[in-house]
């Protein structure tokens, strides 16, 4: 098997997680995390549709990290994420997080919002 190394230039993937809180860049963040390219931004978990809507134009995909286990996220949030034009893949997690840093790597326009282990 061949590994290669992953490179970010100026993105910022996620470092690590575990119970509560997830790590971008050397620093613990408590709770819900929604990342892009850039940076960590605010996000109040599922009930926060407008954190999300609003990276409509900045992203392509959003992956919605639904904690230890995948789970389906509410319908409307979906709806409300498609209609915008946002493509969405639910999955858990640590998933979410692995996906989001290896497209991230490839330069694509993906952001995570993830709810903790």
């Amino acid at each position: 098997m061949q590994l290669n190394e992953m490179s970010f230039k100026d993105a910022v993937p996620v470092d690590g997680y575990g119970p509560g809180f997830f790590r971008v860049a050397d620093q613990v963040f408590e709770g819900p995390l929604l990342l892009t390219a850039t940076g960590v931004l605010p996000w109040g978990g599922l009930d926060d549709d407008a954190a999300l809507v609003a990276l409509k134009d900045q992203i392509d995909v959003l992956f919605v990290g639904t904690g230890a286990e995948i789970a389906h996220i509410p319908a409307d949030l979906r709806r409300k994420l498609e209609e915008v034009g946002l493509g969405v893949e639910s999955m858990s997690s640590p998933s979410a997080c692995r996906t989001f840093n290896v497209l991230l790597s490839e330069g694509r326009r993906v952001a995570v919002a993830a709810l903790p282990v």
